[in-house]
């Protein structure tokens, strides 16, 4: 079955960085269009960032353009979100998903 274990949230001050990764088993993961979303304490789902099979097509939503950059290695079934720039309204879970299969996230708390 689908598995995706995501890692690299932590704690970081306004203006700070972040690396996070996403583990994929269980599917054919080069075949596979991934995406980036996140949940912020007491507010819903929200799409942040997707990349098409090949990592050659990405899409970002338009709070993080410019600030995240998603990415993936097909030969390690790995996804990444690199977050520059990051603000208090980043804090949130983050997922990564695909189609409606997600992990468990990863908590990014962003905060002076």
């Amino acid at each position: 079955q689908v598995q995706l274990v995501e890692s690299g949230g932590g704690l970081v001050q306004p203006g700070g960085s972040l690396r996070l990764s996403c583990v994929a088993s269980g599917f054919t993961f080069s075949s596979s269009y991934m995406t980036w979303v996140r949940r912020a304490p007491g507010k819903g789902l929200e799409w942040v960032s997707s990349i098409s099979s090949d990592g050659r097509t990405t899409y970002d939503a338009e709070n993080v353009k410019g600030r995240f950059t998603i990415s993936r290695d097909n030969a390690k079934n790995t996804l990444y979100l690199q977050m520059n720039s990051l603000r208090a309204e980043d804090t949130a879970v983050y997922y990564c998903a695909k189609g409606s299969d997600r992990g468990q996230g990863t908590q990014v708390t962003v905060t002076s």
